[in-house]
């Protein structure tokens, strides 16, 4: 049978099928995405659910004069495929060239960089207020589920739709599903009208004040179209509830629907436990969990990517809660916890954490709640700009009462989270390393516990002179090569040392370091702008030696490549000696 998507470069390409040809160009497309997403990775559950919502959006409204906004956008490949884009699917040599997520800079059928949850339903309301401003007459429609409709900010946008006082329409994809199972008590309301066929009294969409539909048989694209076409001129918000089957078509994904949510690459492969800090996290908090009954897990609906799999949290029980797609109250939830007495310890990654950053100020620091938050994927990566960890040193580690680690090595990792989780005084934030260094790498032969007064004490790993290498946690992987460039280079044996917190300073080291040294160069694996390389040059600022900081500039970086990466912000070790010796020219020279 030929091609049906090859014809297609966008949604005018397919508005005169039939509905027996929108079955097949489904069809085809959910073909597509199994082949290519089994082997470049990426969202496929998401995705295969909304197969046919998405062909039937396009057909019915006309993008890009009609709005769609897609929440997450972690769903929208069947969506690039239909506006364009086809071959980063369908052309094995063009695999990765599009966005995991929406993006305006590809197309403009995309409104947004999205991939934090929860916000279509927000920015549908301002896009449909800027219409009626404007004057205009075009549709908007927010596509909102797997699990994104558990956020806060999706309720405020259902409470801010229903003031609205013109069209608004309100995809909700229920997959039964976030990441994982959907946890929340509006659930069983959801389950209710699922099974009433939409008629349970019990609807919290007409709660808000909205207009309502069920469409059961969410995965038919004739049936989508037959109810998209009756509300595509309605004169007020209303809420379009389909019941979809996540994973649908992929055999192996609606068995393992959790799983294959997102998958690795065909060509991955895992890391040994010993290398890997989510094994490594998850075996430490066994030991703590069995032994504490006051120890509980915190999760707001991502356990996979923090390595807390289904079986770990069985066994944990009442000792491991999540929260769903809910980051400000898993902050203040942990908060309360931790004044009642007992142990909290947040599992998050660093960009979902931006979202709690008020309750970090007001619930926690302000309140001195000892609570532990283990940041995961901090740092510099290739992911899409969406998703990207630089942030959190410097919206951490500026916040009075809030105590910021940055381990390098993996006993100091373990010693720094049980001190934490013990100590009853002050909240902690860890910034898990994002490669496995132990203390025989760093030179340290005997490991020590972790106290209240290492917070600030950073460890000389080597002593030199003239130029010292001051690196923040796993940073400081790079500074042996540095240091070998330097003496190779220049004959300057550098000072080593390994620093641990970014909340703090250790100030006599600093005032040592300034009394025999000429130069201070500092690393951190985040944007400089804020972070902790800043904090030592301001400290050093009044002395003679002269600081220069690496890390990343204040700019947002999207699926770049390591390499490309290093050697854009001079951290491949030769180009920071040769920084550091034509500063020490300059110097000379002044």
């Amino acid at each position: 049978m030929p091609s049906l998507l090859e014809g297609i470069e966008g949604p005018e390409d397919f508005k005169s099928f039939t509905v027996d040809e929108l079955r097949s160009l489904a069809t085809e497309i959910r073909e597509t995405l199994i082949s290519a997403v089994t082997k470049t990775g990426g969202h496929m559950g998401s995705n295969l659910a909304v197969v046919e919502a998405t062909v039937a959006l396009h057909y019915v409204f006309d993008s890009p004069r009609d709005k769609i906004v897609f929440d997450t956008s972690h769903q929208s490949y069947t969506h690039k495929m239909l506006t364009g884009r086809a071959y980063a699917y369908t052309d094995p040599a063009r695999y990765g060239s599009v966005s995991g997520f929406t993006n305006p800079a590809e197309s403009e059928h995309d409104l947004f960089r999205c991939g934090h949850t929860s916000t279509s339903i927000s920015l549908a309301c301002g896009l449909a207020k800027a219409r009626d401003l404007m004057g205009g007459h075009n549709r908007v429609v927010a596509l909102i589920g797997d699990g994104a409709l558990s956020g806060g900010e999706a309720f405020e946008g259902l409470d801010n739709a229903a003031e609205l006082d013109s069209g608004l329409i309100i995809v909700f994809n229920d997959n039964e599903m976030s990441i994982k199972e959907d946890t929340g008590g509006m659930y069983a309301g959801l389950a209710e009208l699922r099974a009433s066929n939409g008629n349970s009294t019990r609807n919290i969409f007409r709660d808000f004040g909205l207009d309502y539909r069920y469409v059961e048989q969410g995965n038919d694209v004739a049936e989508l179209v037959r109810v998209f076409n009756e509300v595509k001129d309605i004169d007020h918000p209303i809420v379009i509830h389909i019941h979809t089957t996540k994973s649908k078509g992929w055999a192996w994904g609606e068995q393992h629907r959790e799983a294959s949510h997102s998958i690795p690459a065909a060509d991955t492969h895992p890391l040994p436990p010993e290398l890997d800090y989510r094994a490594i996290t998850r075996s430490f908090m066994a030991h703590k969990l069995k032994g504490d009954p006051s120890v509980v897990i915190v999760n707001a609906a991502a356990p996979g990517g923090c390595g807390l799999p289904v079986e770990f949290r069985e066994a944990a029980r009442k000792q491991y809660v999540d929260v769903g797609i809910c980051e400000q109250h898993a902050v203040s939830f942990c908060a309360g916890i931790a004044r009642g007495g007992a142990k909290p310890v947040f599992f998050v990654h660093s960009t979902f954490l931006q979202r709690a950053y008020d309750q970090l100020i007001s619930d926690l620091a302000l309140n001195d709640a000892p609570v532990v938050i283990l940041v995961f994927e901090g740092g510099f990566s290739s992911l899409d700009s969406t998703h990207i960890g630089v942030f959190d040193i410097g919206f951490t580690g500026n916040i009075p009462g809030l105590t910021c680690l940055s381990p390098a090595s993996r006993e100091q990792y373990v010693a720094m989270l049980d001190w934490a989780i013990d100590q009853n005084d002050r909240p902690v934030v860890i910034r898990v390393p994002d490669h496995v260094l132990t203390d025989a790498d760093m030179g340290i032969e005997t490991p020590k516990a972790f106290t209240t007064a290492d917070v600030a004490r950073y460890d000389v790993l080597k002593r030199g002179s003239k130029v010292a290498l001051l690196g923040l946690g796993p940073a400081v992987d790079l500074l042996g090569e540095v240091a070998h460039e330097l003496q190779f280079a220049s004959n300057i044996d550098p000072t080593i040392i390994s620093a641990t917190a970014y909340s703090a300073l250790d100030w006599r080291l600093l005032d040592d370091i300034s009394r025999n040294h000429d130069l201070v160069a500092t690393f951190e694996n985040g944007i400089l702008f804020g972070g902790f390389g800043e904090k030592v040059a301001r400290y050093l600022g009044h002395t003679k030696v002269r600081t220069i900081c690496f890390g990343g500039t204040k700019e947002f970086i999207d699926r770049m490549p390591a390499a490309v990466m290093r050697q854009r912000y001079h951290l491949e070790p030769a180009a920071v000696a040769a920084d550091i010796v034509s500063q020490l020219e300059k110097m000379q020279s002044e």
